[in-house]
């Protein structure tokens, strides 16, 4: 059911606030250091000390001078962070009170409030099976805060999955490296070879979002289940058989998936609805930076 304008606005003021406080008080520092920016850029220059590497040695002002100086370098941020939210009829599905759409939108916040904080720029692809919104990347606050209104206001035209259309997309639009957040509950295939090619230019970092009725079902006799995306309705005896086949069918598409990310290589962050994803995403950020410091 659509939000009012009251109702979007007030949901998007809360997670303004949750997600700024979170950015300020537990991943200060974090995100800058495991997103690098683009590259160095000139910024001064100093006298020249013993250990400082020669090849640094500005060799007109050292004439000029004198005495040995070396150029000093700064890291260029001037980075883009986009999110690929998937936006397609399972997202609607929450056993635990919040749905997987709504946990995707908090932490799409997180992310963009991080980025912005860095002042670096944000844009926006939602997908069902096509892109169905592209909000070009900008910097600041009120570009933020469009971004989350267009994630929790979006009432999608198509319920399928096809990830493959929005990583094509960014693909041609976002012709500079940037950091791409995918996040999606990955139920769907054939988005792998997109992946790869994505991540040979960007920083990919897939997030997947789960719901722990999507692994196993309780033993309660039985249950009628709708397939959101296609409305198909299946009845299953949670008791016997057809309920240890769910469990088997969703380990096994699990470990198909996962393996699938681990041929891409690619640091993946995994949020349930029923367990904090901050938690989730300080892991993340600790694990990657752990990783790099020994790369």
């Amino acid at each position: 059911m659509a939000l009012t304008t009251a109702e979007l606005f007030k949901k998007a003021r809360k997670i303004e606030i949750a997600a700024r406080r979170l950015v300020n008080e537990q991943l200060a520092g974090q995100y800058h250091s495991v997103f690098k920016g683009r590259g160095l850029i000139f910024s001064d220059v100093r006298q020249y000390y013993p250990g400082d590497d020669v090849r640094s040695i500005d060799w007109n002002i050292t004439a000029r001078m004198n005495a040995p100086h070396i150029k000093q370098f700064v890291e260029e941020r001037d980075r883009t962070v986009n999110l690929v939210i998937d936006m397609s009829a399972s997202g609607y599905f929450g056993s635990r009170g919040e749905s997987k759409r709504d946990l995707a939108a908090e932490l799409a916040a997180v992310v963009a409030f991080s980025a912005i904080k860095n002042n670096d720029r944000v844009g926006l692809y939602i997908v069902t099976d096509k892109v169905e919104r592209f909000v070009p990347p900008k910097k600041g606050r009120r570009h933020v805060l469009r971004v989350i209104g267009e994630i929790l206001a979006f009432e999608p035209a198509s319920r399928g999955t096809d990830l493959a259309v929005g990583l094509d997309l960014l693909g041609k639009i976002a012709r500079r490296r940037s950091v791409v957040f995918l996040v999606s509950d990955f139920l769907s295939e054939g988005w792998e070879h997109a992946m790869q090619l994505v991540r040979q230019r960007h920083d990919m970092v897939p997030v997947v979002v789960g719901d722990p009725l999507e692994k196993s079902l309780p033993n309660v006799g039985i249950l009628v289940l709708e397939d959101l995306e296609s409305g198909r309705l299946v009845e299953i005896d949670t008791s016997g058989y057809a309920g240890r086949d769910f469990e088997r069918r969703a380990s096994m598409a699990a470990a198909i998936r996962d393996a699938a990310l681990r041929r891409i290589n690619v640091d993946v962050v995994e949020i349930r609805t029923d367990e904090s994803y901050v938690d989730a995403l300080i892991a993340f950020f600790r694990a990657r930076a752990k990783r790099m410091a020994h790369a």
